[in-house]
């Protein structure tokens, strides 16, 4: 097998993968209707509930074939009963997204909107379910990945429980790195994308959550085809197969992804992230960054670094000058902060964020930006 050029990916997904994951892809022509790629997928979906510690008769998991934002829009779109509401729990762009998709399917919904710094105000979540007996759904992000904040999901899933709602949890960049119970996390439903946690590639997104919710969701009023939940999954059931024509090779490339999963380890992986998390922060630290998110907050995924107050910097000349050395980095997703970020995704480890600060000095140095760099306030 013949190594590909390696480039490290700082930037929130796809990620850094293994050159086994890339020629994993290569693999004989197979129709998807066939019986033995049908079993492969059904492996595939029982890994996906094993991750997260699903008991497989209470949960599954649905694959689609898009990015993870057909997630955001299968979950709400399938799981609101009529006559129902919608609380999204609001604190970043992911879950604005949500908002977004509410409205564009005209969805009763209440949204409490936080600052993107800030974590939700838990007895204000309660103070909502109790006045308004009509929410259905609670709907919030595990790691708002525009600035790398951690969501107190368990405690937000309880209160969802308590007054009869079910909870849906975007959990796109903390699935397969973050460990995540989905019963001990109160979590009905959570999502993911196989180019993240996984580090496969881009094509395959995934739900994992309650059979039982989704085939009451049978009854639900119908307000998509391709993203219906319960249409996918009743497909999948009856067929072993996906409804519309699945990613294959991309479907490959997870399969060979979720063997190295397996033989890495939930803890070990979630070790080498924060190894990679803390690197990532020890070098924005020591050359005078600051940072969106305190650190007790922090997921430890995604570090969102604010631009110095310098004439000389630049984003795109920091940017360019990196990526031309093999490594990325990604502007930020807050409108009100001119920020960037780094994030401790995909099979990396310390040594190449080491590597990275290096290049990222020199990249400061050149475009003439101080260091360490300064800010006014």
């Amino acid at each position: 097998m013949e190594a590909v050029k390696r480039n490290i990916l700082l930037n929130p997904g796809p990620s850094t993968t293994t050159d086994s994951v890339k020629y994993a892809q290569v693999v004989p022509d197979i129709c998807p209707r066939e019986n033995e790629f049908a079993s492969l997928m059904k492996g595939l979906r029982n890994d996906l509930v094993r991750i997260v510690h699903g008991d497989l008769e209470k949960y599954t998991s649905v694959l689609f074939c898009g990015s993870g934002t057909l997630n955001i829009d299968v979950c709400l779109n399938s799981l609101l009963p009529e006559n129902k509401r919608i609380l999204v729990v609001n604190n970043g762009a992911y879950s604005t997204r949500a908002v977004e998709i509410c409205q564009y399917y005209g969805l009763p919904y209440i949204e409490l909107k936080y600052p993107v710094d800030e974590r939700p105000d838990l007895s204000e979540v309660e103070k909502t379910l109790r006045e308004n007996t009509d929410i259905a759904v609670v709907y919030t992000t595990h790691n708002e990945t525009g600035t790398g904040i951690l969501n107190p999901i368990r405690e937000i899933g309880a209160l969802a429980h308590r007054y009869g709602a079910i909870f849906i949890t975007d959990t796109t960049s903390t699935y397969a790195m973050r460990p995540i119970d989905i019963e001990k996390d109160n979590i009905d439903f959570l999502m993911a994308s196989a180019q993240k946690g996984l580090m496969a590639f881009t094509g395959l997104s995934f739900v994992v959550g309650s059979r039982a919710v989704i085939e009451a969701s049978r009854d639900y009023p119908k307000r998509s085809y391709y993203c219906n939940l319960f249409l996918q999954y009743d497909y999948f059931e009856k067929t072993g197969e996906m409804h519309f024509t699945p990613p294959v090779q991309t479907i490959y490339a997870t399969l060979q992804a979720l063997k190295e999963y397996w033989a890495e380890g939930e803890q070990a992986k979630w070790a080498r992230h924060t190894r990679v998390f803390n690197a990532i922060n020890k070098g924005l630290d020591e050359l005078g960054f600051k940072q969106v998110i305190k650190p007790e907050w922090r997921a430890g995924l995604v570090s969102s670094a604010i631009y110095p107050d310098d004439p000389n910097w630049s984003f795109d000349k920091v940017h360019d000058y990196c990526y031309e050395r093999g490594f990325t980095i990604y502007p930020g997703k807050i409108s009100t902060t001119n920020t960037f970020r780094l994030c401790a995704l995909g099979a990396i480890d310390e040594k190449d964020i080491v590597d990275f600060f290096w290049v990222f000095k020199e990249a400061l140095a050149v475009c003439g930006v101080q260091i360490p760099v300064k800010y006014n306030d």
